[in-house]
């Protein structure tokens, strides 16, 4: 496996260098942003780890600027900024996952298998389930044509069952993809129902046919149900 580092960062990136090489990759090395897209340009990459903090061009201009030149290359973004926002202006522009910082190299490394051995499809501009439609680009829901006014936690779980639609998620996946990373809930915590909820009052109540539907003991799950 060949991998490209966008990493500014001298003692991380040959950390990742050294790790990855002892795993038997091939692997180079870009500084800045500039010089990562120059170098995905030169040579095929099975995978990119890209970080969002870099000189020149950050790692959203880099990841934009690689999908619009139509490279398909999976990238795992590395960040110190876990905001759901920028999570999702991630994802939205192309990434296949993100790796807050600091980061087991374990967890890299299983990340890097899972992205690359994800079929390569084009990317969905709109989510739709039945008369639900969500618009990544445009952070648009609309139901039955009516348009909805959602709030930015509301957007990003909703975006992340309609990733998942017919798929049962946990508790437990909801927190760690949906809320920032590090954030601390005790046992008895119940936000995700609480917001679970808060969807529920908008996308299902003022329309015929739920949507969002509780899977007693697992989790839940977004889709349509006779």
């Amino acid at each position: 496996m060949k991998i490209l580092i966008i990493e500014d960062e001298i003692k991380l990136s040959n950390i990742l260098l050294q790790g990855l090489k002892e795993q038997g990759m091939a692997v180079d090395v870009a500084r800045d942003g500039a010089a990562g897209l120059a170098s995905a340009a030169a040579a095929p990459y099975d995978a990119i780890i890209l970080d969002v903090m870099l000189p020149k061009k950050n790692g959203f201009q880099v990841l934009q600027e690689l999908r619009e030149a139509g490279d398909k290359t999976p990238v795992l973004m590395l960040t110190t900024r876990s905001g759901v926002e920028d999570r999702v202006r991630g994802l939205d522009l192309g990434a296949d996952d993100y790796l807050p910082k600091p980061f087991a190299f374990q967890e890299l490394l299983a990340r890097l298998r899972a992205i690359t051995r994800r079929p390569q499809v084009e990317p969905q501009t709109t989510l739709k389930v039945a008369d639900l439609e969500l618009n990544p680009q445009k952070r648009e829901v609309r139901r039955a044509g009516q348009l909805l006014e959602l709030t930015a936690r509301e957007f990003a779980l909703l975006e992340f069952l309609l990733r998942h639609q017919d798929v049962v998620v946990t508790r437990a996946m909801i927190l760690d993809q949906v809320w920032d990373a590090g954030y601390e809930f005790d046992s008895g915590s119940n936000v995700v129902e609480v917001y679970i909820n808060y969807l529920r009052r908008k996308i299902d109540q003022p329309f015929s046919g739920k949507l969002i539907h509780t899977v007693r003991g697992a989790g839940y799950l977004l889709g349509e149900r006779p």
